[in-house]
């Protein structure tokens, strides 16, 4: 590797990258150890012992990526993108059903997950596109297309059905407002979003009387304002807020699944006879519970490494995985969470910085899908923990045990890095 590279490669990312997947080993050696059938740290029949090599590969793959021209990512973005595409489709001949979704190739004893390794392609290809049409994303045409490029992907994942990975898709939205979407646009998703939860909790005939008697207050301030009634957009709201209450229920009923409704239901205290709201804890809201007990037991300093007693009775479903916070929060306490939320918050903030400086626009644009990406599943992961959000499957980024992830958001901030190494030669 060029002496260079070495130099020009942005040292406080990659430290914060080691920093936490050693945290995230710790934790998953934490949560898996087990003394009766213990014996060395590298036994890869324990999870600890998988992900220790998980690690070593990654460091191969850093590696390897690095050494790469980084004109390469680009030129052949839409190979990558290609690629995923039919591998994602693939999954519906050869792939492994496990929990009622077809998401991973099983080689083995070995299970791949390609929606993962999709989303650094989906990533390079969005990138590319955005780059090369040089313009501010206003034009519908070159919006439709952009969305498209998500899209496509997201469907075939919908079909799996991985929900997780689906949101994840869409958090690249976020790098069209950064790009010259209109900010309306993103205004109106989220107040669709925001229709649909209310209706869920309130009723459609509430939210519609509260949406006109809002409209009706925004139209009388805007012109006390401006002296101009603002009818184009107060009838793209009122259609919104119409269309959006009116279709939420037979969306809720029709086309969510069972188990998505049961836990919208809880996350929402929708159910109001208490035997019913007993049960669907139980049921579906039982990882959540014992996760924010477990959270809860560890106050501010936590019980110590090796003793927290729900983690080591597991107690918690899949800890080592999508709830790997939870050992971190048991343990360690609230300081140790805070820690690695500050953390996270550092890597964010510093690749937000490392996408402002490229003089690429495809570097740039890739930055901020970088940073989309971990946001999402970082804000969800911990959300969904703590019960802020519905349970939704989606690991920690660099944390959560599992070669696929780990590999793929390694893969994913990697490339980055190295574009961004390169950024003196991008003029």
């Amino acid at each position: 590797m060029k002496r260079s590279l070495i130099k020009n490669l942005d040292w406080l990312s990659i430290l914060c990258y080691l920093l936490l997947v050693c945290i995230g080993w710790v934790a998953i050696f934490s949560t898996t150890y087990n003394e009766i059938n213990a014996t060395s740290l590298f036994d890869i029949n324990q999870f600890y012992g998988k992900q220790f090599l998980f690690i070593g590969l990654s460091f191969l793959l850093i590696i390897f990526i690095l050494a790469i021209d980084p004109k390469f990512y680009e030129n052949f973005s839409i190979v990558f993108y290609i690629s995923s595409l039919v591998i994602l489709a693939g999954l519906f001949v050869f792939g492994k059903e496990t929990n009622g979704a077809k998401s991973w190739y099983a080689i083995g004893s070995v299970t791949i997950q390609p929606s993962e390794f999709a989303k650094v392609a989906t990533a390079l290809f969005f990138s590319k596109y955005l780059s090369d049409i040089h313009t501010d994303i206003k034009q519908i045409k070159d919006l439709f297309r952009a969305l498209l490029i998500l899209i496509v992907p997201a469907i075939l994942i919908l079909l799996q059905p991985d929900v997780g990975s689906l949101l994840v898709f869409f958090s690249l939205v976020f790098v069209l407002y950064r790009e010259g979407m209109p900010s309306s646009l993103l205004f109106y998703l989220s107040i669709t979003a925001l229709i649909f939860v209310a209706t869920l909790k309130f009723g459609s005939i509430f939210v519609i009387i509260v949406s006109v008697l809002l409209i009706w207050l925004y139209g009388f301030w805007h012109k006390k304002r401006t002296n101009r009634i603002p009818f184009q957009n107060i009838f793209i709201l009122s259609l919104i807020c119409l269309i959006t209450s009116l279709s939420t229920k037979p969306i809720f009923d029709n086309v969510l699944k069972q188990h998505h409704r049961n836990r919208l239901s809880l996350w929402l205290r929708l159910e109001q006879d208490p035997h019913k709201i007993s049960q669907m804890r139980r049921d579906f809201g039982y990882n959540t519970y014992m996760s924010e007990s477990a959270i809860t037991s560890g106050g501010i300093f936590g019980k110590g490494f090796l003793e927290g007693t729900r983690t080591k009775g597991s107690f918690v479903p899949e800890q080592h995985t999508d709830y790997i916070f939870t050992t971190l929060g048991e343990e360690w306490g609230l300081v140790g969470t805070l820690t690695v939320i500050a953390l996270f918050t550092f890597l964010l903030l510093r690749l937000i910085f490392l996408a402002e400086r490229q003089k690429s626009s495809f570097s740039r644009i890739y930055g901020y899908c970088v940073v989309s990406i971990l946001f999402v599943h970082f804000c969800v992961n911990v959300g969904m923990v703590i019960g802020l959000i519905p349970t939704i499957g989606i690991p920690l980024p660099f944390f959560s045990y599992g070669g696929s992830g780990l590999w793929a958001f390694t893969i994913l901030l990697f490339i980055f890095l190295r574009l961004d190494a390169n950024r003196i030669y991008n003029w």
